[in-house]
């Protein structure tokens, strides 16, 4: 009997490690793409190559860092434009967008000014495409810090993967003061994207982050864009993501350079952590995804089974080493797989968190889950249901 209960405890880790150890086959072979030599003056197209979309609500004070690391982007001014929509902001974000922005061209869109627009993010960003002039557009967010060769990576990318491409995912880093709810969480959110770089390199998508991803405006209007999800004001990201690998099935690139690495500060409070992880969970029960759906059940069981351990240890101490080893099994697949995306990120030290991380998971991701699930959540001054 207690072979039985072992194996049936140990079944979800194995497959967990599995998973994992296939990931990072994934993650290895993801190609690096190489800088082009910057061009000489003059020598540059005069149209704009990228359309950069921001939306913005009550970002005054973090729009004038975004658009001094725009400035400083090596890809030459006129093949960008950036397009930021002030979506109904309480502050001064739309005039701090218009500020002069030297020779890269910025300009601002106010929702409330867009008839029918209506509010939110995929509010924002069909405004912004609407007006948007450049064949792909590339997003981010009005919080976020960029490396100068940001852009110019994407074009790398573009220029050697070839037109196949409409969708592109970008690395994404949480910053912030070394304390453990910051290491905790940038630690969780390293894995995501870890995940989603593995997901998209094996050929079956699953996440991405807003913060940093590019698509092509023809494929977009081929999918019809967000209709069939416009009225859930997150997943702007993951379900275009799907929509389009499933209409364009090998379409969808990671971008694994250093310089195209995109920085925002992580959640300052466990309680900013929790409502910005319950937003991300409200969409959850929306995917259609089957891949997306598959790997969510497979991490679920896999923390549902070590907590059952864990707990039945006290009746049934016959179990301890099945226990053990599905805690070894799954700790060891987190740390083989995270290594290389950690170093990747720069931030190899987050390994040493990875078992107080695993201890603290299952209740956090099951009181995020069922908070998700209920779908109510305030985010930026907004009660979303």
């Amino acid at each position: 009997m207690s072979t039985w209960l072992g194996l049936v405890l140990l079944a979800a880790p194995a497959l967990y490690a599995a998973q994992m150890l296939r990931f990072r086959r994934a993650w290895d072979k993801l190609p690096v793409p190489k800088l082009p030599p910057l061009p000489a003056p003059g020598q540059h197209e005069e149209r704009p190559r990228f359309s950069v979309l921001i939306a913005a609500r009550n970002e005054a004070e973090n729009l004038p860092l975004l658009l001094a690391d725009l400035r400083r982007q090596t890809l030459p001014a006129p093949q960008f434009e950036v397009l930021i929509v002030d979506d109904h902001s309480t502050d001064a974000t739309a005039e701090v967008a218009a500020a002069d922005s030297g020779a890269v061209e910025v300009r601002v869109i106010r929702l409330a000014e867009v008839p029918g627009a209506g509010t939110g993010k995929k509010a924002a960003l069909q405004a912004a495409l609407a007006q948007a002039r450049a064949p792909w557009v590339v997003c981010t967010d009005a919080d976020c810090r960029l490396h100068p060769d940001w852009l110019r990576s994407y074009a790398a990318l573009l220029a050697e993967a070839g037109p196949e491409v409409r969708f592109v995912s970008g690395p994404v880093l949480l910053t912030g003061p070394e304390t453990w709810l910051a290491s905790l969480s940038g630690l969780e959110f390293a894995g995501l994207v870890g995940t989603g770089a593995a997901s998209i390199g094996a050929g079956l998508p699953t996440m991405c982050n807003g913060a940093n991803l590019a698509y092509h405006r023809d494929a977009f209007a081929a999918v019809a864009g967000f209709a069939g999800n416009e009225h859930l004001a997150s997943g702007d990201d993951e379900f275009l993501m799907h929509k389009l690998h499933a209409a364009f099935p090998g379409s969808i690139r990671f971008l694994k350079h250093p310089a195209a690495l995109v920085r925002t500060a992580g959640p300052p409070t466990l309680a900013a952590l929790l409502r910005q992880r319950v937003r991300w969970a409200s969409k959850w029960r929306h995917y259609r995804h089957p891949a997306s759906q598959r790997l969510a059940v497979l991490v679920l069981l896999a923390n549902v089974a070590l907590a059952a351990g864990a707990l039945a240890l006290p009746w049934l101490p016959v179990l301890a080493p099945w226990a053990a080893t599905a805690w070894l099994l799954k700790l060891g697949a987190d740390v083989w797989f995270l290594s290389p995306v950690l170093r990747f990120l720069g931030r190899r030290r987050w390994l040493w968190w990875v078992p107080v991380l695993q201890l603290a998971y299952a209740p956090y991701a099951l009181a995020v889950g069922l908070a998700g699930l209920r779908g109510g959540y305030v985010w930026k001054g907004r009660a979303v249901k």
